[in-house]
C-alpha cells in the first residue's frame, strides 16, 4: 500500500472524528450530512444534477476529482428541507482489497464492529453497515464495501453515509405532497379483457 493511500485512511479518521456524537458520523471528505448542497457548488459538478430514479424528490450531483477518490455521488432532498444533503457516496481510488481490509480495520476501531453484514454469500460484493443515533436523535446508517466482480456494483472500495431519519423524511414528504395533488382527481377504470400474453414474451 502506498503513502497516498495510508494518508488517506488517516485523513478519513480524522474527518469522522471532527463531527460525530458518540461515534455518529456525519462528514467525509469535507462533505457533511444535513449541510445544504449549496455550500459545496464548488466542489460538485452541478451540470450532473440529476433526480434519483423512482424518488423524484431526491437528486444527486457527482463531485468533481479529488485527491484520494475516484467519483461519488452527494444525494440531496427538494421536500422536507430543499437542498439538504442526504447521503454520501464515494469511490476510493485506491481498489485493492489490501486498503479495505486496512480500511475496515481503522472503521472498526474507531465505530466498533459493525452491525449488519451486507455483503453476498460468496464474498464477491464485501460489505459492512454501521448504524447510529446522533445526539438530536438522527439515525445514521455507514457502510463500507469491497467489490471484485459484481456487475451490479462498481469495482473496487467505496463508502456510504446517510442519514436514515432525513431519507424517510423526505419520502414521507414526497408521497404527502403527491397524494394532495392526486386527490380528487377522478380514476379511470381500466378496462378488462382476455389477456395478451405475447406481451410479456422474449422475441
Amino acid at each position: 500500500m502506498n503513502k497516498l493511500s495510508l494518508y488517506l485512511i488517516a485523513s478519513i479518521t480524522l474527518l469522522f472524528s471532527g463531527v460525530c456524537f458518540a461515534q455518529a458520523p456525519h462528514e467525509i471528505a469535507g462533505f457533511v450530512l444535513g449541510k445544504n448542497i449549496e455550500e459545496f457548488k464548488d466542489r460538485l459538478d452541478m451540470s450532473t444534477d440529476l433526480p434519483v430514479r423512482h424518488r423524484e424528490s431526491l437528486r444527486e450531483v457527482e463531485i468533481k476529482k479529488m485527491e484520494g477518490y475516484k467519483s461519488g455521488l452527494i444525494t440531496y432532498g427538494t421536500c422536507t428541507k430543499p437542498g439538504q444533503i442526504i447521503r454520501i457516496k464515494l469511490k476510493y481510488t485506491e481498489t485493492s482489497k489490501k486498503f479495505y481490509e486496512t480500511l475496515l480495520k481503522q472503521f472498526k476501531i474507531k465505530f466498533g464492529e459493525p452491525d449488519e453484514w451486507r455483503g453476498d454469500p460468496f464474498h464477491i460484493f464485501l460489505a459492512w453497515k454501521w448504524s447510529f443515533t446522533d445526539k438530536d436523535g438522527n439515525q445514521i446508517s455507514l457502510h463500507l464495501s469491497h467489490n471484485t466482480r459484481d456487475d451490479e456494483e462498481k469495482i473496487g472500495n467505496a463508502v456510504k453515509l446517510t442519514s436514515r431519519t432525513a431519507l424517510e423524511a423526505e419520502w414521507k414528504c414526497h408521497e404527502e405532497k403527491t397524494a394532495s395533488k392526486s386527490a380528487g382527481k377522478k380514476k379511470e377504470t381500466p378496462q378488462k379483457g382476455p389477456v395478451d400474453w405475447e406481451l410479456f414474451m422474449p422475441r
